[in-house]
């Protein structure tokens, strides 16, 4: 496994992510290169995830690079990886995360509750949404799509109040200094995976395992594991305000999940669990157990 290319999306944070596995499989000897391509995720722009094909238009082109041999490895935010693989690929390996956490971004307010009545807030999540709307019922929420960079450039534009971005994004490109509040995952749930990367190659590709199986870190991998099998089991998609995230306490872990409907503010669900989880059969068993929860108490 000497010669390695990596397929990834060309906006900045996605080249970061690539770039921050090239350095880790070249300080282990292997020569990587980078195959930039541009999704369909990356086009529509005028138009919500969920309304047209959701997150998995984000990797659909980086997997048709690994089918046709033109790429060995696809680096992805884990959040934009559908719950379900297509047949013949396979994760192979999921990085440690970085802070899971929503970050509340404003050039004149201090954080959410700081807002004036009715301020407009961007994001085109929906899990955003909902629990948005449980913390400040009265706020304008209007959608913002884009790469990291376009959308901090309209919130500089006066387009909005406020706009609520993934953490780890801004930190990992050095954005820190926008972030105004980071919310606490009590205020606001956090999406399966966040901040965590993930690789995807073809299955059957012992030599590739073997190479990234030192970038693994499997603390991170069994609690993403729980939190996903949240969402597969919801039949979870960007069409669905729905968070999942799981916390260690000792060898237990903790998963809450939240599902809301977007058309009320006062239907948030929330439900918790805890077992000891030492593999993967035990972080999808506990997944599976609050899906469960959810559904029990009202989640569709």
């Amino acid at each position: 496994m000497s010669k390695l290319v990596i397929a990834t999306r060309e906006s900045r944070l996605a080249l970061w992510q690539a770039e921050h596995v090239r350095s880790l499989l070249e300080q282990r000897g292997h020569e990587v290169s980078l195959l930039g391509m541009t999704t369909r995720g990356d086009q529509i722009l005028d138009r919500s995830l969920s309304k047209v094909g959701g997150k998995g238009l984000f990797v659909k082109e980086l997997e048709v690079a690994l089918q046709e041999g033109r790429a060995d490895l696809a680096v992805h935010s884990l959040k934009d990886v559908p719950m379900e693989l297509p047949e013949g690929f396979v994760l192979a390996c999921v990085m440690e995360r970085e802070d899971p956490r929503d970050a509340f971004v404003s050039n004149k307010y201090a954080d959410v509750m700081a807002l004036p009545q009715g301020a407009v807030v961007g994001t085109s999540s929906l899990r955003r949404v909902v629990l948005l709307r449980a913390l400040r019922p009265d706020l304008q929420i209007e959608p913002l799509r884009g790469n990291l960079d376009t959308r901090l450039r309209k919130l500089d534009e006066g387009l909005y109040d406020g706009i609520v971005l993934a953490a780890a994004g801004l930190k990992r490109l050095d954005l820190a200094s926008r972030i105004r509040h980071v919310f606490e995952p009590e205020a606001m749930l956090p999406a399966a995976g966040q901040g965590a990367l993930g690789i995807e190659i073809r299955s059957g590709h012992k030599g590739l395992l073997d190479a990234l199986e030192p970038l693994a870190h499997q603390s991170t991998w069994l609690a993403v594991t729980a939190e996903r099998e949240v969402s597969r089991a919801m039949g979870g998609s960007c069409s669905m305000p729905l968070a999942a995230h799981a916390i260690w306490s000792g060898e237990h872990l903790q998963l809450r999940a939240a599902w809301g409907d977007p058309e009320r503010a006062d239907a948030l669900i929330r439900v918790q669990s805890a077992s000891a989880v030492a593999d993967q059969r035990a972080a999808l068993d506990l997944g599976a157990e609050v899906a469960a929860k959810l559904q029990a108490a009202g989640a569709r």
